[in-house]
């Protein structure tokens, strides 16, 4: 199996984090986003990843060497734009006969048991993973028939012909055959908003007698833009350990990760409280929150806060002495 992880996105949404990293490199319960999705990919034995990079490839070629160096893996910058479905392209290189394909974007850690692959795809030629969503307007969602076989793929439907959401996972046996409807595709100029999509070559394989079907994952975890990342930190907290950061006269409400390497001091955190390596809490208060690496917070109370590599935030504890029928009035936690 090879596996295609497209990582060229500048992840506006989640900026300013992403204007010095790879969107895939923002830390979630621990661990980079693009660790996440990796360690999930390790079980199905693959062959090679195939990453396709910007001008920040650098850096993912850096940490992959560091956190997975017995990996086979290679590098695609993406130099033109032109959407996801050219961005999987640009691999065909590396696609030799008898390949299949698992293809996974990055805004997105998946929760799916992936080696039950051979058994899900036994009878069909691809999966396009979903998940059953109530705000379906949202996204593209995959229409089935009576055997489960998606028959069409809808773009933010106004009408609910479906509710599976395509969450950006996507599996075919045929990786050859693959590229070459991703060619007919772009050849043909079936563009979106001056880019290629991924949907219109699945369609084109439908109506070549493909037969595509849509399993559902356990749990879509967005990581595409601040709110979201938090309630994927909240979510994999749950199920993680506590880590083996220093602790000195601190009270620490779980779920909570330190990572080795981190100090917290004199502080209450959590819950959902996730700091990196090299981060410095003291005399604070931070609840929900993510600190990332080589971080100093001294004096502060933190809710719903995201920060990014070092970063040094300092606040002020108060002395008061108040008399009687006294209103004092400060911003803080609501």
């Amino acid at each position: 199996m090879k596996v295609i992880l497209p990582v060229a996105g500048k992840g506006t949404r989640l900026r300013p984090h992403t204007h010095t990293k790879a969107k895939s490199l923002v830390q979630v319960a621990g661990k980079t986003v693009l660790e996440h999705i990796v360690s999930r990919l390790l079980p199905l034995g693959v062959d090679e990843f195939i990453f396709i990079t910007d001008e920040n490839g650098g850096q993912i070629t850096e940490f992959m060497d560091r956190k997975f160096p017995d990996l086979h893996c290679r590098y695609i910058v993406q130099k033109d734009r032109k959407g996801p479905a050219h961005a999987v392209s640009l691999a065909k290189p590396r696609i030799k006969a008898g390949d299949d394909l698992l293809i996974v974007f990055n805004d997105t850690i998946f929760v799916a048991d992936l080696t039950q692959i051979p058994r899900l795809c036994s009878e069909c030629d691809g999966l396009i993973y979903s998940k059953e969503v109530e705000d379906y307007q949202r996204f593209g969602v995959n229409v089935l028939d009576e055997h489960q076989n998606i028959v069409d793929m809808v773009e933010k439907p106004d009408t609910p012909v479906s509710k599976l959401a395509q969450v950006g996972l996507y599996y075919v046996k045929d990786a050859v055959g693959f590229m070459r409807t991703i060619e007919e595709t772009i050849e043909a100029g079936e563009m979106v908003k001056g880019e290629y999509y991924l949907p219109n070559v699945f369609m084109r394989m439908i109506r070549q007698g493909a037969r595509l079907r849509a399993p559902q994952i356990d749990a879509w975890l967005d990581c595409g833009k601040p709110e979201t990342l938090l309630e994927t930190n909240r979510y994999l907290l749950t199920d993680g350990e506590q880590g083996d950061g220093e602790t000195l006269n601190s009270v620490i409400i779980p779920p909570v990760h330190i990572e080795k390497g981190a100090i917290v001091r004199h502080s209450i955190v959590g819950p959902n409280v996730s700091i990196a390596a090299g981060s410095i809490v003291e005399q604070s208060i931070v609840m929900d929150s993510i600190i990332n690496g080589d971080s100093e917070v001294r004096n502060m109370l933190l809710n719903g806060s995201i920060l990014g590599d070092s970063v040094h935030l300092f606040g002020a504890l108060r002395r008061m002495n108040i008399g009687d029928h006294s209103l004092i009035e400060m911003p803080g936690l609501t």
